[in-house]
Protein backbone atom coordinates (compact mmCIF):
# COMPACT_ATOMS: atom_id res chain seq x y z
CA UNK A 1 0.00 0.00 0.00
CA UNK A 2 1.38 3.43 -0.99
CA UNK A 3 2.10 6.23 1.46
CA UNK A 4 -0.58 8.42 -0.14
CA UNK A 5 -3.19 5.68 0.40
CA UNK A 6 -2.23 5.36 4.09
CA UNK A 7 -2.62 9.11 4.66
CA UNK A 8 -5.99 9.12 2.87
CA UNK A 9 -7.22 6.17 4.95
CA UNK A 10 -6.16 7.95 8.16
CA UNK A 11 -8.06 11.03 7.05
CA UNK A 12 -11.19 9.04 6.14
CA UNK A 13 -11.18 7.20 9.49
CA UNK A 14 -10.85 10.51 11.35
CA UNK A 15 -13.57 12.08 9.23
CA UNK A 16 -15.89 9.15 9.97
CA UNK A 17 -15.39 9.61 13.72
CA UNK A 18 -16.18 13.32 13.37
CA UNK A 19 -19.39 12.56 11.46
CA UNK A 20 -20.39 9.95 14.10
CA UNK A 21 -19.74 12.21 17.09
CA UNK A 22 -23.31 11.73 18.37
CA UNK A 23 -22.73 7.96 18.49
CA UNK A 24 -19.12 7.76 19.69
CA UNK A 25 -19.59 10.59 22.24
CA UNK A 26 -16.04 11.76 21.49
CA UNK A 27 -15.73 15.49 20.93
CA UNK A 28 -15.03 16.19 17.26
CA UNK A 29 -12.33 18.72 18.22
CA UNK A 30 -10.29 15.95 19.84
CA UNK A 31 -10.63 13.78 16.72
CA UNK A 32 -9.74 16.66 14.39
CA UNK A 33 -6.57 17.50 16.34
CA UNK A 34 -5.53 13.85 16.45
CA UNK A 35 -6.28 13.41 12.74
CA UNK A 36 -4.13 16.46 11.97
CA UNK A 37 -1.17 15.10 13.95
CA UNK A 38 -1.47 11.60 12.46
CA UNK A 39 -1.68 12.86 8.87
CA UNK A 40 1.29 15.20 9.22
CA UNK A 41 3.32 12.54 11.06
CA UNK A 42 2.69 10.04 8.27
CA UNK A 43 3.68 12.68 5.73
CA UNK A 44 6.88 13.42 7.69
CA UNK A 45 7.80 9.71 7.78
CA UNK A 46 7.15 9.25 4.06
CA UNK A 47 8.06 12.65 2.63
CA UNK A 48 11.30 11.51 0.99
CA UNK A 49 9.44 8.93 -1.07
CA UNK A 50 7.12 11.70 -2.29
CA UNK A 51 9.97 13.88 -3.46
CA UNK A 52 9.82 16.35 -0.56
CA UNK A 53 12.82 17.43 1.52
CA UNK A 54 12.64 18.07 5.24
CA UNK A 55 13.03 21.81 4.60
CA UNK A 56 10.13 21.83 2.12
CA UNK A 57 7.95 19.95 4.61
CA UNK A 58 8.66 22.54 7.30
CA UNK A 59 7.86 25.35 4.87
CA UNK A 60 4.56 23.73 3.90
CA UNK A 61 3.49 23.42 7.56
CA UNK A 62 4.27 27.10 8.21
CA UNK A 63 2.47 28.18 5.04
CA UNK A 64 -0.68 26.17 5.77
CA UNK A 65 -0.67 27.19 9.43
CA UNK A 66 -0.50 30.82 8.35
CA UNK A 67 -3.49 30.35 6.05
CA UNK A 68 -5.49 28.62 8.79
CA UNK A 69 -4.45 31.25 11.33
CA UNK A 70 -6.16 34.08 9.43
CA UNK A 71 -9.49 32.26 9.81
CA UNK A 72 -8.89 31.22 13.42
CA UNK A 73 -7.93 34.71 14.64
CA UNK A 74 -10.93 36.16 12.80
CA UNK A 75 -13.25 33.70 14.55
CA UNK A 76 -11.76 34.25 18.00
CA UNK A 77 -12.00 38.01 17.63
CA UNK A 78 -15.57 37.91 16.32
CA UNK A 79 -16.71 35.48 19.03
CA UNK A 80 -15.22 37.71 21.74
CA UNK A 81 -16.88 40.84 20.34
CA UNK A 82 -20.29 39.13 20.21
CA UNK A 83 -19.83 37.83 23.77
CA UNK A 84 -19.03 41.35 25.03
CA UNK A 85 -22.14 42.81 23.35
CA UNK A 86 -24.36 39.97 24.58
CA UNK A 87 -23.13 40.16 28.18
CA UNK A 88 -23.96 43.86 28.26
CA UNK A 89 -27.54 43.30 27.09
CA UNK A 90 -26.94 44.57 23.58
CA UNK A 91 -29.39 42.12 22.02
CA UNK A 92 -32.32 42.89 24.34
CA UNK A 93 -33.85 45.15 21.70
CA UNK A 94 -34.26 42.13 19.40
CA UNK A 95 -36.85 40.61 21.72
CA UNK A 96 -38.84 43.83 21.80
CA UNK A 97 -38.82 44.04 18.00
CA UNK A 98 -40.16 40.48 17.68
CA UNK A 99 -43.27 40.85 19.82
CA UNK A 100 -46.31 39.85 17.74
CA UNK A 101 -50.01 39.13 18.09
CA UNK A 102 -50.26 36.15 15.73
CA UNK A 103 -48.09 33.06 15.41
CA UNK A 104 -47.54 33.56 11.69
CA UNK A 105 -46.45 37.18 12.00
CA UNK A 106 -43.94 36.11 14.67
CA UNK A 107 -42.63 33.39 12.33
CA UNK A 108 -41.92 35.89 9.56
CA UNK A 109 -40.33 38.36 11.94
CA UNK A 110 -38.10 35.63 13.34
CA UNK A 111 -37.09 34.47 9.85
CA UNK A 112 -36.03 37.91 8.62
CA UNK A 113 -34.46 38.98 11.92
CA UNK A 114 -32.45 35.74 12.10
CA UNK A 115 -31.19 36.08 8.52
CA UNK A 116 -30.15 39.71 9.01
CA UNK A 117 -28.43 39.08 12.35
CA UNK A 118 -26.70 36.00 10.95
CA UNK A 119 -25.19 38.08 8.15
CA UNK A 120 -23.82 40.60 10.65
CA UNK A 121 -22.80 38.22 13.44
CA UNK A 122 -22.62 34.51 12.58
CA UNK A 123 -25.17 31.71 12.29
CA UNK A 124 -24.12 29.95 15.49
CA UNK A 125 -24.34 33.00 17.75
CA UNK A 126 -27.54 34.20 16.08
CA UNK A 127 -29.20 30.82 16.62
CA UNK A 128 -28.39 30.88 20.34
CA UNK A 129 -29.72 34.44 20.71
CA UNK A 130 -32.94 33.67 18.81
CA UNK A 131 -33.69 30.45 20.71
CA UNK A 132 -33.22 32.24 24.01
CA UNK A 133 -35.68 34.89 22.84
CA UNK A 134 -38.15 32.23 21.64
CA UNK A 135 -38.19 30.71 25.11
CA UNK A 136 -39.49 34.05 26.37
CA UNK A 137 -42.07 34.55 23.61
CA UNK A 138 -43.40 31.04 22.88
CA UNK A 139 -44.23 28.59 25.66
CA UNK A 140 -45.90 25.90 23.54
CA UNK A 141 -43.28 23.19 22.93
CA UNK A 142 -44.81 21.94 19.64
CA UNK A 143 -45.00 25.44 18.15
CA UNK A 144 -41.45 26.16 19.24
CA UNK A 145 -40.19 23.18 17.21
CA UNK A 146 -41.38 24.88 14.02
CA UNK A 147 -40.02 28.27 15.03
CA UNK A 148 -36.67 26.70 15.95
CA UNK A 149 -36.50 24.90 12.59
CA UNK A 150 -37.11 28.22 10.85
CA UNK A 151 -34.26 29.72 12.88
CA UNK A 152 -31.87 27.02 11.61
CA UNK A 153 -32.82 27.57 7.97
CA UNK A 154 -32.76 31.39 8.17
CA UNK A 155 -29.47 31.48 10.13
CA UNK A 156 -27.68 29.33 7.55
CA UNK A 157 -29.19 31.27 4.62
CA UNK A 158 -28.30 34.63 6.17
CA UNK A 159 -24.72 33.59 6.77
CA UNK A 160 -24.25 32.45 3.16
CA UNK A 161 -24.44 35.89 1.53
CA UNK A 162 -22.22 37.68 4.04
CA UNK A 163 -18.40 37.48 4.08
CA UNK A 164 -18.52 37.32 7.90
CA UNK A 165 -21.75 35.34 8.38
CA UNK A 166 -20.43 31.78 8.20
CA UNK A 167 -17.11 30.03 8.73
CA UNK A 168 -17.10 28.85 5.11
CA UNK A 169 -17.66 32.34 3.69
CA UNK A 170 -14.95 33.65 6.02
CA UNK A 171 -12.61 30.98 4.63
CA UNK A 172 -13.44 31.86 1.01
CA UNK A 173 -13.12 35.59 1.73
CA UNK A 174 -9.79 35.19 3.51
CA UNK A 175 -8.63 32.99 0.63
CA UNK A 176 -9.53 35.81 -1.81
CA UNK A 177 -11.90 33.53 -3.74
CA UNK A 178 -14.77 35.98 -3.16
CA UNK A 179 -15.06 39.68 -2.35
CA UNK A 180 -17.45 41.20 0.17
CA UNK A 181 -19.33 43.25 -2.43
CA UNK A 182 -19.45 40.42 -4.95
CA UNK A 183 -20.92 37.77 -2.64
CA UNK A 184 -23.46 40.19 -1.15
CA UNK A 185 -24.59 41.49 -4.52
CA UNK A 186 -25.05 38.12 -6.23
CA UNK A 187 -25.90 35.74 -3.39
CA UNK A 188 -28.26 37.86 -1.28
CA UNK A 189 -31.40 37.19 -3.34
CA UNK A 190 -30.81 33.40 -3.65
CA UNK A 191 -30.09 33.28 0.09
CA UNK A 192 -33.30 35.14 0.93
CA UNK A 193 -35.27 32.75 -1.26
CA UNK A 194 -33.61 29.84 0.55
CA UNK A 195 -35.41 30.81 3.78
CA UNK A 196 -38.48 32.63 2.41
CA UNK A 197 -39.74 29.54 0.55
CA UNK A 198 -39.43 27.25 3.62
CA UNK A 199 -40.98 29.91 5.88
CA UNK A 200 -43.94 30.18 3.51
CA UNK A 201 -44.47 26.41 3.88
CA UNK A 202 -43.88 26.29 7.65
CA UNK A 203 -46.43 29.05 8.30
CA UNK A 204 -49.26 26.64 7.47
CA UNK A 205 -48.24 24.59 10.51
CA UNK A 206 -49.00 27.57 12.74
CA UNK A 207 -52.31 29.36 13.17
CA UNK A 208 -54.13 31.57 15.64
CA UNK A 209 -53.06 34.26 18.04
CA UNK A 210 -49.96 34.10 20.16
CA UNK A 211 -50.54 34.12 23.94
CA UNK A 212 -49.00 37.25 25.38
CA UNK A 213 -46.23 36.50 27.85
CA UNK A 214 -45.33 38.95 30.59
CA UNK A 215 -41.61 39.12 31.27
CA UNK A 216 -41.04 39.63 34.99
CA UNK A 217 -37.27 39.76 34.74
CA UNK A 218 -35.86 42.65 36.73
CA UNK A 219 -32.68 44.58 36.76
CA UNK A 220 -30.05 45.12 34.12
CA UNK A 221 -27.29 42.96 32.80
CA UNK A 222 -24.64 44.93 34.63
CA UNK A 223 -24.25 48.21 36.48
CA UNK A 224 -23.75 50.43 33.46
CA UNK A 225 -25.94 53.17 32.04
CA UNK A 226 -28.27 52.79 29.08
CA UNK A 227 -26.03 55.11 27.05
CA UNK A 228 -22.96 52.98 27.81
CA UNK A 229 -24.84 49.83 26.77
CA UNK A 230 -25.80 51.45 23.47
CA UNK A 231 -22.20 52.54 22.95
CA UNK A 232 -20.93 48.98 23.43
CA UNK A 233 -23.56 47.67 21.01
CA UNK A 234 -22.75 50.31 18.39
CA UNK A 235 -19.00 49.71 18.63
CA UNK A 236 -19.34 45.92 18.55
CA UNK A 237 -21.94 45.35 15.85
CA UNK A 238 -21.02 48.50 13.92
CA UNK A 239 -17.38 47.45 13.99
CA UNK A 240 -18.22 44.01 12.63
CA UNK A 241 -20.12 45.62 9.76
CA UNK A 242 -17.14 47.85 8.96
CA UNK A 243 -14.60 44.99 8.75
CA UNK A 244 -15.31 44.28 5.03
CA UNK A 245 -14.82 47.99 4.29
CA UNK A 246 -11.53 48.00 6.22
CA UNK A 247 -10.38 44.92 4.30
CA UNK A 248 -11.25 46.50 0.95
CA UNK A 249 -9.55 49.82 1.70
CA UNK A 250 -6.35 48.48 3.26
CA UNK A 251 -6.10 45.02 1.62
CA UNK A 252 -4.98 43.73 5.01
CA UNK A 253 -6.32 40.34 6.17
CA UNK A 254 -9.83 40.61 7.65
CA UNK A 255 -8.66 39.38 11.06
CA UNK A 256 -6.63 42.60 11.46
CA UNK A 257 -9.86 44.60 11.25
CA UNK A 258 -11.57 42.27 13.72
CA UNK A 259 -8.70 42.63 16.20
CA UNK A 260 -8.89 46.41 15.75
CA UNK A 261 -12.58 46.41 16.69
CA UNK A 262 -11.86 44.13 19.65
CA UNK A 263 -9.06 46.41 20.83
CA UNK A 264 -11.31 49.49 20.72
CA UNK A 265 -14.14 47.68 22.52
CA UNK A 266 -11.72 46.35 25.12
CA UNK A 267 -10.35 49.82 25.86
CA UNK A 268 -13.85 51.31 26.11
CA UNK A 269 -15.04 48.67 28.60
CA UNK A 270 -11.89 49.12 30.67
CA UNK A 271 -12.66 52.86 30.90
CA UNK A 272 -16.27 52.13 31.88
CA UNK A 273 -15.17 49.78 34.69
CA UNK A 274 -12.07 51.69 35.76
CA UNK A 275 -13.55 52.55 39.18
CA UNK A 276 -14.65 48.98 39.96
CA UNK A 277 -12.64 46.28 41.65
CA UNK A 278 -10.77 43.88 39.36
CA UNK A 279 -12.90 40.87 40.40
CA UNK A 280 -16.26 42.66 40.77
CA UNK A 281 -18.84 40.20 39.26
CA UNK A 282 -20.90 43.10 37.90
CA UNK A 283 -17.94 44.35 35.88
CA UNK A 284 -18.06 42.49 32.58
CA UNK A 285 -14.38 42.90 31.78
CA UNK A 286 -13.03 41.35 28.59
CA UNK A 287 -10.39 39.44 30.56
CA UNK A 288 -13.21 37.58 32.32
CA UNK A 289 -15.30 37.08 29.18
CA UNK A 290 -12.43 35.47 27.27
CA UNK A 291 -12.99 32.29 29.29
CA UNK A 292 -16.47 32.00 27.76
CA UNK A 293 -15.15 31.65 24.21
CA UNK A 294 -15.72 28.18 22.78
CA UNK A 295 -12.11 27.09 22.32
CA UNK A 296 -13.13 23.54 21.35
CA UNK A 297 -14.65 25.01 18.17
CA UNK A 298 -11.42 26.89 17.44
CA UNK A 299 -9.37 23.72 17.97
CA UNK A 300 -11.71 21.78 15.69
CA UNK A 301 -11.19 24.26 12.87
CA UNK A 302 -7.42 24.20 13.42
CA UNK A 303 -7.32 20.41 13.28
CA UNK A 304 -9.58 20.00 10.27
CA UNK A 305 -7.94 22.76 8.20
CA UNK A 306 -4.44 21.42 8.83
CA UNK A 307 -5.55 17.82 8.14
CA UNK A 308 -7.06 18.86 4.81
CA UNK A 309 -3.79 20.65 4.05
CA UNK A 310 -1.94 17.31 4.08
CA UNK A 311 -4.21 16.02 1.31
CA UNK A 312 -3.36 19.13 -0.68
CA UNK A 313 0.37 18.65 -0.14
CA UNK A 314 0.33 15.07 -1.47
CA UNK A 315 -1.71 16.10 -4.54
CA UNK A 316 -4.92 14.20 -3.74
CA UNK A 317 -7.23 17.21 -3.84
CA UNK A 318 -5.85 18.43 -7.17
CA UNK A 319 -6.41 14.95 -8.62
CA UNK A 320 -10.01 14.90 -7.34
CA UNK A 321 -10.60 18.31 -8.88
CA UNK A 322 -9.34 17.14 -12.27
CA UNK A 323 -11.53 14.03 -12.03
CA UNK A 324 -14.62 16.13 -11.31
CA UNK A 325 -13.85 18.41 -14.25
CA UNK A 326 -13.56 15.43 -16.59
CA UNK A 327 -16.53 13.39 -15.35
CA UNK A 328 -19.03 16.05 -14.25
CA UNK A 329 -17.80 19.34 -15.67
CA UNK A 330 -20.80 21.33 -14.39
CA UNK A 331 -20.27 23.79 -11.53
CA UNK A 332 -23.91 23.69 -10.49
CA UNK A 333 -23.83 19.89 -10.12
CA UNK A 334 -20.47 19.85 -8.30
CA UNK A 335 -21.32 22.59 -5.81
CA UNK A 336 -24.89 21.28 -5.48
CA UNK A 337 -23.50 17.90 -4.45
CA UNK A 338 -21.13 19.59 -1.99
CA UNK A 339 -24.13 21.38 -0.48
CA UNK A 340 -26.05 18.14 -0.01
CA UNK A 341 -22.96 16.49 1.49
CA UNK A 342 -22.63 19.39 3.92
CA UNK A 343 -25.93 18.32 5.49
CA UNK A 344 -24.37 14.97 6.34
CA UNK A 345 -20.83 15.97 7.27
CA UNK A 346 -19.29 19.24 8.42
CA UNK A 347 -19.10 21.92 5.71
CA UNK A 348 -15.74 23.27 6.93
CA UNK A 349 -13.61 20.37 5.61
CA UNK A 350 -15.72 20.21 2.43
CA UNK A 351 -15.05 23.85 1.62
CA UNK A 352 -11.41 23.58 2.72
CA UNK A 353 -11.02 20.62 0.36
CA UNK A 354 -12.70 22.43 -2.54
CA UNK A 355 -10.44 25.44 -2.02
CA UNK A 356 -7.41 23.17 -2.30
CA UNK A 357 -8.80 21.32 -5.34
CA UNK A 358 -9.02 24.36 -7.55
CA UNK A 359 -6.85 27.42 -8.02
CA UNK A 360 -7.96 30.98 -8.72
CA UNK A 361 -7.85 31.52 -12.48
CA UNK A 362 -8.40 35.16 -13.56
CA UNK A 363 -9.00 33.99 -17.15
CA UNK A 364 -11.86 31.68 -16.14
CA UNK A 365 -15.44 32.82 -15.57
CA UNK A 366 -15.92 29.95 -13.13
CA UNK A 367 -12.70 30.17 -11.08
CA UNK A 368 -11.82 33.86 -11.17
CA UNK A 369 -12.33 35.92 -8.00
CA UNK A 370 -16.13 36.03 -7.50
CA UNK A 371 -16.42 33.34 -10.16
CA UNK A 372 -19.48 31.12 -10.45
CA UNK A 373 -17.86 28.17 -8.67
CA UNK A 374 -16.72 30.15 -5.62
CA UNK A 375 -20.00 32.00 -5.17
CA UNK A 376 -22.01 28.80 -5.58
CA UNK A 377 -19.72 27.10 -3.09
CA UNK A 378 -20.44 29.85 -0.54
CA UNK A 379 -24.18 29.47 -1.09
CA UNK A 380 -24.39 25.68 -1.26
CA UNK A 381 -22.09 24.91 1.66
CA UNK A 382 -23.93 27.41 3.86
CA UNK A 383 -27.55 26.71 2.91
CA UNK A 384 -27.14 22.95 2.29
CA UNK A 385 -26.42 22.33 5.96
CA UNK A 386 -30.08 23.09 6.78
CA UNK A 387 -31.34 19.88 5.19
CA UNK A 388 -30.39 17.80 8.23
CA UNK A 389 -30.30 19.07 11.79
CA UNK A 390 -26.72 17.81 12.23
CA UNK A 391 -25.57 19.52 9.02
CA UNK A 392 -24.61 22.87 10.53
CA UNK A 393 -23.38 24.41 13.75
CA UNK A 394 -26.68 26.27 14.01
CA UNK A 395 -28.62 23.00 13.70
CA UNK A 396 -26.54 21.20 16.29
CA UNK A 397 -26.87 23.96 18.89
CA UNK A 398 -30.64 24.30 18.33
CA UNK A 399 -30.95 20.52 18.52
CA UNK A 400 -29.40 20.66 21.97
CA UNK A 401 -31.32 23.70 23.21
CA UNK A 402 -34.75 22.56 22.00
CA UNK A 403 -34.21 18.77 22.15
CA UNK A 404 -35.32 18.31 18.54
CA UNK A 405 -34.89 14.73 17.42
CA UNK A 406 -33.03 13.85 14.23
CA UNK A 407 -36.03 11.85 13.01
CA UNK A 408 -38.60 14.61 13.56
CA UNK A 409 -36.48 17.14 11.70
CA UNK A 410 -35.80 14.79 8.80
CA UNK A 411 -39.47 13.89 8.45
CA UNK A 412 -40.89 17.41 8.71
CA UNK A 413 -38.17 19.88 7.70
CA UNK A 414 -35.66 18.22 5.34
CA UNK A 415 -37.89 18.39 2.26
CA UNK A 416 -38.89 21.97 3.07
CA UNK A 417 -35.26 23.07 3.41
CA UNK A 418 -34.44 21.26 0.16
CA UNK A 419 -37.14 23.27 -1.67
CA UNK A 420 -35.53 26.50 -0.49
CA UNK A 421 -32.08 25.20 -1.45
CA UNK A 422 -33.19 24.48 -5.04
CA UNK A 423 -35.09 27.78 -5.29
CA UNK A 424 -31.93 29.70 -4.42
CA UNK A 425 -29.80 27.78 -6.91
CA UNK A 426 -32.36 28.39 -9.65
CA UNK A 427 -32.40 32.09 -8.80
CA UNK A 428 -28.59 32.25 -9.01
CA UNK A 429 -28.67 30.51 -12.41
CA UNK A 430 -31.16 33.12 -13.67
CA UNK A 431 -28.96 35.91 -12.34
CA UNK A 432 -25.81 34.62 -14.05
CA UNK A 433 -27.60 33.74 -17.29
CA UNK A 434 -29.71 36.85 -17.82
CA UNK A 435 -28.61 39.61 -15.44
CA UNK A 436 -24.89 39.61 -14.57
Amino acid sequence: MSSISIICIAFIIGYAFIALESITKINKAAIAILMCVVCWTLLALCHEGMGLSGFELGESIERNLGEAGTTLFFLMGAMTIVEIVDQHGGFNWVRGALKSKTKRSLLWKIAFMTAILSAVLDNLTTSIVMIMILHKLVHDKYDRLWYASCVIIAANAGGAFSPIGDVTTIMLWNGKMITALGVIQEIIIPSFLAFIVPTAVIQFRLSGDLPQVTDKREGTISEITKLQRKLIFALGVGGLCCVPVFHTLTELPAFVGILGVLGILWCVTEVIYRKKEEHDPMAKRVTNLLSRIDMSTIMFFLGILMAVATLSEIGVLAAVGEWLDETVGNDYLVTGAIGILSSIVDNVPLVAGAMKMYAIDPASVNFAVDGIFWQLLAYCAGVGGSMLIIGSAAGVVVMGLEHISFGWYMKNITWIAFMGYLAGMLCYWVEKTYLF
